[in-house]
């Protein structure tokens, strides 16, 4: 953490923090007038704790309010969707007009096959406008929808439609990633041998080769929107309450959990954040490099951007292929005003060194955006400095999928705050958030606790799908009164929050806490290193030590020499209570397919625990590469 002058806050901001807490009721009723609601509520929020719901007797649609408003405000000629892709076919444009027909004809096809109000529908698509016309479709008659994102396996494909009991799949006969093709629908029909609720599959074809199709389950997306024709598809007129999606997230146990987000509520929250933190604009043309499969894609790809009628980027591909300039590219050919960018992507790009980006003009970009995981202060600094040159900020920021949306962050746009790289900046208006103890009591600045919610604010899942004991006991009962993220933390005298990683990935060395966070930003200073791991083992001296996998940008000419010099690294940046006990040189590291490192699946190896469920890692090698070091280390 760094030490700085103490920060006045302007006093627009202060006035909203302030209102937002002394009164949230009306902070929020203000905000949610807003958006289109076809009845307003009666009561804006009520607790009944742990349970909560927002904006009661309120009556809207979430897609109504992404299309249908802009077209009837004679808006509809703006581009909605921009397609691009590093895989190989030529780029698309949706208008809010093309997007509002599209929407209708499948909605309508929803309908033709069966779906009703509340039915769940799970999304398995690529990166393709198909996937988010399928996400509004769903919507709009007020069936739930369920994406799972499309490079998970049939094993946790199954485990998500079963829990989510869903009546139908739509999905493609082919992804494309690294020049590649993903046979996805090879994928459903091998998940559909587990389970047994879905009763039709709809096939997007894209490849030459027809998919396998089954009689009497499977059919083309064309020939639903056929069964479609003239049937209504005016927006299904939704309680505030009722649910428009379930999104799963991977748990401590061996199965998902169903986060879930209603119409009302969480059309509140993604707006008012896109507004206050992402400064959104109906003229911007926004990028956020997520997939739809995960909480940022829901809420930043599609369905925020859509309701301030922007023009929103959907890019099938990934960082560097098949060059490591297609995301500059992207950039400069659609004059992309703001760019959302996770920690992993960045880190992927900084790899390939500083001279792909200056290949490109990134003149018109205002500002960059990084979460997902924290946004370490090397990787801060190479996208501030060489990339932007200084020209913009480069925001990192902190939510969860539970979240919906940012819970800690700079306003940029309300009030752009003073950049500390590292921070997350403040819990933002209406998020009454505090690093606390056990007990729930705040901490002095500098202590590191537990970052938590005090009150339920919009966007925060209201439950867990059909399992609302886990939700209690998962998420208020771990400490008294406050909503538990499960992330360590400490603030600083500004207000400003550090994240230091999920609380069980702080390790306690002679009794002093030290985040993994923190090392491995001090070993990514290192310009050898580019990307770093960091778990705590045992120690019968210490309580802990400190183990590091490193992946390298060279091999060094002594491996022996490198970890010394790194591990004293470690002990002059952060004090010499930093023990690494070993360092190993890896290829790849254990990560979830959006990215983020699977410190988890490390400690299990490093500690002989169970591994737990694996149904999220990008790569299986590279749990057996944790395994291979250890081996040859006990050696």
């Amino acid at each position: 953490m760094e030490a700085s002058q103490s920060i006045n806050y302007p006093p627009q901001l202060q006035r909203m923090l302030k209102k937002a807490l002394e009164d949230p009721e009306e902070f929020w009723g203000k905000t949610a007038e807003q958006l289109h609601w076809f009845r307003a509520w009666d009561r804006v929020f009520e607790w009944d704790y742990p349970f909560f719901t927002w904006f009661k007797g309120g009556i809207t649609n979430l897609s109504y309010n992404c299309v249908d408003r802009h077209v009837q405000r004679g808006e509809g000629n703006r581009a909605a969707i921009i397609w691009e892709t590093g895989e190989g076919p030529r780029a698309r444009v949706l208008t809010y007009n093309q997007l509002y027909h599209e929407v209708k004809r499948l909605a309508a096809a929803l309908k033709a096959s069966g779906i009703e109000r509340g039915d769940r529908v799970t999304i398995y698509m690529p990166m393709v406008p198909e996937a988010a016309v399928a996400m509004l479709a769903t919507t709009r008659i007020g069936a739930v929808h369920n994406v799972v994102f499309g490079g998970f396996g049939y094993g946790a494909l199954a485990d998500r439609v079963e829990d989510a009991d869903s009546k139908m799949i739509l999905t493609a006969d082919i992804g494309y990633r690294r020049g590649r093709m993903v046979e996805l629908k090879r994928v459903v029909d091998e998940a559909l041998k587990e389970v047994n609720n879905v009763e039709r599959v709809v096939v997007l074809r894209r490849g030459q080769e027809a998919p396998p199709m089954t009689a009497g389950r499977d059919i083309y997306w064309e020939e639903v929107l056929d069964e479609g024709e003239g049937i209504d598809t005016e927006a299904a007129r939704m309680e505030a309450d009722e649910l428009a999606f379930i999104l799963h997230t991977s748990g401590t146990t061996a199965k998902p959990k169903g986060t879930v987000q209603p119409h009302g509520s969480y059309q509140v929250y993604i707006y008012a954040m896109g507004k206050w933190v992402y400064d959104l604009h109906q003229k911007d043309v926004w990028w956020s490099t997520s997939d739809i499969g995960w909480i940022v894609g829901h809420s930043y790809v599609v369905y925020a951007p859509l309701l301030f009628g922007c023009s929103t980027i959907m890019y099938e591909g990934v960082p560097d292929y098949p060059t490591p300039d297609i995301w500059w590219r992207i950039v400069e050919q659609n004059r992309v005003t703001k760019l959302w960018i996770s920690p992993t992507g960045a880190r992927a790009l900084m790899k390939h060194g500083d001279k792909w980006q200056k290949k490109r003009d990134l003149s018109s970009i205002e500002a960059v955006f990084c979460a997902g995981e924290v946004l370490n202060p090397p990787v801060w600094e190479w996208l501030q400095k060489k990339v932007f040159e200084g020209r913009v900020p480069v925001i990192d920021h902190m939510w969860q999928t539970e979240s919906s949306g940012p819970m800690v962050g700079n306003p940029y746009g309300i009030v752009t705050l003073p950049i500390k790289p590292g921070s997350a900046t403040i819990p933002l208006p209406g998020v009454d958030g505090d690093v606390v103890d056990d007990e729930g009591e705040s901490l002095p600045v500098g202590v590191k606790g537990k970052f938590v919610c005090r009150r339920p604010f919009p966007g925060l899942t209201p439950s867990i799908w059909r399992n609302k004991e886990r939700y209690a006991e998962e998420y208020w009962k771990k400490i008294p009164g406050c909503y538990y993220t499960g992330d360590a933390a400490m603030k600083d005298e500004d207000g400003y929050i550090w994240f230091l990683g999920r609380v069980d990935e702080v390790i306690k060395i002679s009794a002093h806490r030290i985040g993994t966070i923190e090392i491995e930003s001090t070993l990514l200073s290192h310009p050898v290193v580019a990307e770093a791991a960091v778990v705590g083992k045992p120690d019968p001296l210490r309580g802990e030590v400190a183990c590091a996998f490193a992946v390298l940008k060279k091999q060094p000419t002594s491996k022996e020499e490198l970890k010394q010099e790194l591990k004293q690294l470690a002990k002059k940046t952060l004090g010499p209570i930093v023990i690494i006990d070993d360092i190993f040189f890896v290829d790849k590291l254990p990560k979830t397919r959006s990215g983020k490192i699977m410190r988890r699946l490390i400690q299990a190896v490093v500690t002989d625990q169970p591994l737990g469920d694996t149904s999220t890692i990008q790569d299986n090698t590279a749990i057996e590469e944790i395994r291979r070091a250890k081996r040859t280390r006990e050696k």
